[in-house]
């Protein structure tokens, strides 16, 4: 374009809920580019949302927009049109001539004039809509995420043209042979000339720029190759190099009557068997997922600056890869990852079954991915595409549109959506990568799932260790295939999750075992969920407010627990961390995984309120992991060290395999490890070992790190601590080493039955003022939870009411332990304030007991976090004063828990506290309270 006249600022508005037509008269003002709910039009609502985040002006309906402008005498001899980034449907009128309508919810609106605008002023109308949409819109829509707004977002301008000009202009890299193939349109003229000039503007240590060239244009399809020569600089996450290439566009004269400005990276970006690759290098995606949830403004930012803090927050926890669920973001985001050098993987809005027939909302979907990528092909930073979340139906006539899509643009990879098929997974001829959670069954690629999609995951039913891979589930033996793989004969009908209900569909039969050719990213994996941070609740500024989690604090605070919301958030967070590492570093040590993407890096404000994110829904961090912690195990080159056991007896031998997985820009030619054995506040042994030459393929087995345990008296928390040495590669793991049974044994002498029901003997005991450990049976107990050392998956509200639609076990939807770790009772067991791997055999074993009814003071020594809807006050293990007698409860079964080293030893101490004067409890509780709880 020659000029451009921006139309931001004030405009007057007109709200029409009704849908009677353009106003008679304009009642009101406010700025765009922006949503009539964060500039508080229309009425407050009272609404108080308790599965989302509320919008307190959300409107849905009609809005109008007015205002003048004025052209100048220059550019009205030009050709105008008029330019809307980011809006909702749309119409336009123009000095009260309507020019159109347009629909588009991901790129830009675009009317033509079809003559020049007259000097002077005009007038601009825009209506709209944001109901009614020819599709459901997925997450662009969605009160989940972003909420249904109604405005303009982005950039609002009119843009003058000469009669000659380009269009579509679209730049093809060729990273092997460093030219750039320019294709466009030519309008308005049937010849002319193009200059062509490249600057690179990243900052490098080689500067580079393209003289000027010329091409002599004879037709209307412009296709110009350009050679960069061999000192190209190429784009990539380590370095994304940009070029600003010009193209202006010459008349006869040599006049300048169109021009075009457009950053491009030179890249490739493909599918190199089981791996992606950057440049020929392979790489390994580290990606989360992104709804566009913007909780001050409830709409995602159109201005580079502001994505680039987001995605540069993301880069800081290890991240190099977005994909957008059922969304597609503004141009300003792919031009944020450009400079930054994050793999971008839009997706189609649309979350639902692909008919057999071609309808009305599929034709408008597969427009609307040709409209993604004309607009943002061009970005270095698009490498992926898929065609939806969670798709069924149709698969020919998936295959159909990727085809399409890669003959259209060959600069992606495409895949047929994300996790279709669910339990039913397949393959298709034209995709370039698979995403999805499993392959069959039981060949899992992440680990957890919800209990409706169960088996669970490794995290979520595993006695820890970091032996997991997800190898010979991507690509399993012949005897796994054979043991795994379903042979049903005929179709069968099957529930699926569907969104966030429930649906029965028609699965094809398997006959033969599911084994990829292709990269394979597993999809959102992680969705540990935590209890909620109420100080957050202050920074919700704007329109969107967190009702939600306002609701959650009053519920705690009638429970009688508000003061405990410290503990139970820090204390739910610092488990959903563990499993964050283990699922994380399982995916790293998985040689046959291309990828990940992680649900979520951030919080999710919406579908029942899903709080599983390290940062907070602002993509602020919570205070619980600093980025350089996180990327010990989440970064482009990670330690790690396979441990079948974290538990030890002293004196026993430990062993590890140590291995590296290295996607650096410098990969390290050899490896020199150091390890440290450490206490809080001791090191207790430290070595290295022997200097290993590193693997090409990016995973090294460095070798076997072996040594003894030290001798101890008393459980004892360590730290293997590793590091490369001579860089700041590091990584640690917990490790608990516990004094010889026989030592303790031979010490202690222990007077404290374990009682497995309560009965009249033990109230009898209890009366006659003697001290009782209680061990009830748990499968009789009828008040409460059964015990699950893994935080909840995503949220209990929205799993619950799934598992119940599809006649399935319900979650078990706690949150981790609260523990008073300096309590007596844990004396002899080395504790956290919450969960940690020696907890797990005995949390595993057990439930908890729902106390709401005892008394306010009562708080117990070991508390399980309840969810936010259920919000019971939970004890693992609790005691108290009854009659003139002491009692301490776990409802746990003895017998597996003293199976297990960490489990004995826990036994051990427990019954030691008991039967010491240190067992002295300070809230009494009647008997028939005990009785309702037993009962």
């Amino acid at each position: 374009m020659l000029e451009r006249l921006e139309l931001k600022g004030l405009w007057q508005v007109q709200l029409d809920e009704q849908k009677k037509g353009m106003p008679l008269a304009f009642g009101d003002t406010m700025v765009l580019p922006g949503t009539t709910s964060y500039a508080k039009k229309g009425a407050k609502h009272d609404e108080r949302k308790v599965n989302a985040l509320t919008d307190e002006y959300a409107f849905e309906g009609l809005v109008w927009f007015r205002r003048t402008f004025e052209v100048t005498k220059g550019q009205s001899i030009l050709k105008p049109r008029l330019f809307l980034e980011r809006t909702r449907k749309t119409t336009v009128w123009i000095d009260g001539v309507r020019l159109g309508s347009c629909n588009s919810l991901t790129t830009p609106h675009i009317y033509e004039l079809a003559a020049p605008l007259g000097e002077g002023e005009h007038e601009l109308i825009i209506c709209v809509d944001n109901t009614d949409y020819p599709t459901k819109g997925g997450h662009l829509t969605s009160a989940d995420t972003q909420t249904n707004w109604n405005g303009i977002t982005g950039l609002i301008e009119l843009q003058f043209f000469a009669q000659a000009r380009l269009e579509n202009v679209q730049f093809y890299p060729d990273y092997k042979r460093k030219v750039v193939r320019i294709c466009a349109e030519l309008l308005g003229a049937s010849g002319g000339k193009l200059r062509i000039a490249a600057q690179a503007t990243t900052e490098s240590e080689r500067e580079h720029r393209i003289a000027p060239i010329e091409a002599l244009l004879r037709h209307a399809n412009i296709d110009v190759e350009v050679a960069f020569g061999e000192d190209a600089l190429l784009w990539s996450e380590h370095a994304p190099n940009l070029y600003q290439v010009s193209l202006e566009l010459l008349d006869d004269a040599d006049r300048v009557v169109d021009r075009v400005e457009q950053r491009i990276g030179i890249r490739g970006f493909h599918a190199d068997g089981s791996k992606f690759t950057i440049n020929g290098r392979k790489t390994f995606l580290r990606g989360k997922h992104d709804g566009l949830i913007f909780p001050r403004t409830g709409y995602a930012p159109t201005t580079t600056a502001e994505w680039l803090e987001v995605l540069q927050t993301a880069k800081d926890y290890g991240i190099n890869h977005y994909r957008f669920h059922t969304c597609c973001p503004p141009q300003a985001a792919f031009a944020a990852a450009d400079l930054l050098g994050i793999y971008m993987e839009p997706e189609l809005p649309f979350w639902g079954t692909i008919a057999d027939e071609l309808t009305e909302e599929q034709q408008y979907l597969i427009e609307e991915g040709y409209r993604m990528l004309r607009h943002f092909g061009n970005h270095p930073s698009f490498v992926m595409f898929s065609l939806g979340n969670e798709l069924w139906g149709n698969k020919a006539r998936l295959n159909e549109i990727l085809a399409a899509y890669k003959s259209y643009d060959p600069r992606h990879l495409y895949t047929q959506g994300s996790n279709n098929f669910q339990f039913q997974p397949d393959i298709l001829e034209q995709e370039d990568f698979y995403c999805g959670v499993r392959f069959a069954e039981q060949r899992l690629i992440r680990g957890s799932y919800a209990m409706c999609d169960a088996p669970l995951g490794h995290v979520q039913t595993d006695r820890p260790s970091t032996m997991k891979d997800y190898d010979q589930a991507i690509k399993p033996t012949a005897a796994v295939r054979t043991a795994d793989e379903a042979t049903e004969a005929d179709e069968q009908l099957i529930q699926i999750q569907y969104g966030t209900e429930a649906r029965t569909v028609k699965a094809e039969a398997v006959t033969t075992p599911l084994v990829p050719h292709l990269p394979v990213v597993s999809h959102e994996i992680g969705q540990y969920a935590m209890y909620p941070n109420f100080a957050e609740i202050a920074k919700y500024t704007g329109s969107i407010k967190a009702r939600n989690l306002e609701v959650f604090r009053e519920r705690l605070k009638e429970k009688g627990m508000l003061e405990l919301a410290p503990h139970f958030f820090e204390r739910s967070g610092q488990l959903a961390i563990a499993c964050y590492k283990e699922e994380l570093e399982a995916a790293f040590r998985s040689k046959e995984l291309a990828g990940f993407q992680l649900l979520d890096l951030q919080d999710f404000p919406g579908q029942g309120t899903a709080l599983v994110g390290v940062l907070d829904a602002f993509m602020e961090s919570k205070g619980l992991i600093e980025p350089q912690q996180w990327q010990q195990f989440c970064s482009d080159i990670v330690l790690l060290a396979r441990i079948e056991t974290f538990h030890y007896a002293a004196g026993s031998p430990f062993k590890a395999s140590i291995e590296l997985v290295d996607y650096s820009a410098q990969p390290l030619a050899s490896v020199k490890i150091g390890w440290q054995l450490c206490t809080q506040t001791a090191t207790i042994a430290a070595g290295t070992l022997e200097e290993q030459a590193a693997s090409p393929t990016a995973y090294t087995a460095i070798g076997q790190l072996c040594f003894n345990m030290p001798s101890v008296t008393e459980m004892t928390s360590m730290k293997l601590k590793l590091n490369i040495e001579g860089t700041s590669i590091c990584n640690e793991y917990s490790l608990w080493v516990y004094p010889q049974q026989e030592q303790e044994q031979e010490r202690d002498r222990i007077d404290a039955p374990i009682y497995r029901e309560w009965n009249e003997e033990v109230i009898s005991l209890l009366e006659a003022g003697h001290a009782v450990l209680l061990m009830p049976d748990r499968k009789r107990l009828k008040h409460a939870i059964e015990g699950q050392y893994c935080t909840d998956f995503w949220n209990y509200p929205m799993f619950r009411s799934i598992s119940a639609s599809m006649n399935k076990p319900e979650p078990v939807g706690t949150l981790g332990l609260s523990i008073q770790k300096e309590h007596p009772a844990l004396a002899h067991f080395a504790s956290e304030s919450y969960s940690t791997y020696p907890w797990w055999e005995i949390v595993m074993n057990s439930s908890s007991l729902i106390i709401d009814d005892l008394p306010y003071e009562l708080i117990p020594i070991v508390q399980t976090i309840d969810n936010v809807e259920r919000n019971h006050k939970l004890a693992l293990m609790l005691e108290c004063k009854v009659k003139q007698g002491k009692l301490l409860v776990l409802a746990a079964d003895p017998q597996p828990i003293a199976s297990s080293l960490e489990g004995r030893h826990f036994m051990n101490g427990l019954q030691r506290y008991v039967a010491s004067d240190q067992f002295a409890p300070d809230v009494e509780v009647e008997l028939e309270q005990l009785n309702d709880i037993f009962a």
